[in-house]
């Protein structure tokens, strides 16, 4: 799903119109459009204070706005800059060996879960 798609979802789940949501955030109902239809110019694309305020009104995942917006959220951000080496590898690896090492964490105790989406 792209940015815009989920953004229009969102929404229309809260019932707001493009108006509303503009209105809302701080923004022309025109640019809301532009992006939901996504015909921005690269100047145009959201910002991140875009996306933690869009987050909020309409009660949405904030990090899953931002990596459709293709931004990293800061906490993934400031972790693979802490360990640069490590995110390397796990970039490296198929999607098989990415499953098995994710199941792997979930079932230590302790473990933070990841949501699945």
């Amino acid at each position: 799903m792209r940015f815009g798609e989920r953004m229009r979802e969102l929404r229309a789940q809260q019932g707001l119109t493009q108006r509303g949501l503009a209105k809302s955030i701080g923004v022309s109902d025109t640019y809301i459009s532009k992006v939901e239809n996504e015909n921005l110019h690269f100047g145009d694309f959201p910002s991140e204070t875009f996306i933690h305020k869009l987050a909020d009104i309409l009660d949405a995942d904030e990090d899953e706005l931002l990596l459709l917006a293709n931004k990293v959220p800061v906490a993934i951000r400031q972790r693979v800059r802490e360990r640069p080496e490590v995110f390397r590898r796990l970039a490296g690896l198929d999607d098989k060996t990415l499953d098995r090492l994710l199941t792997q964490l979930e079932d230590k105790p302790n473990s933070p879960k990841t949501p699945r989406r």
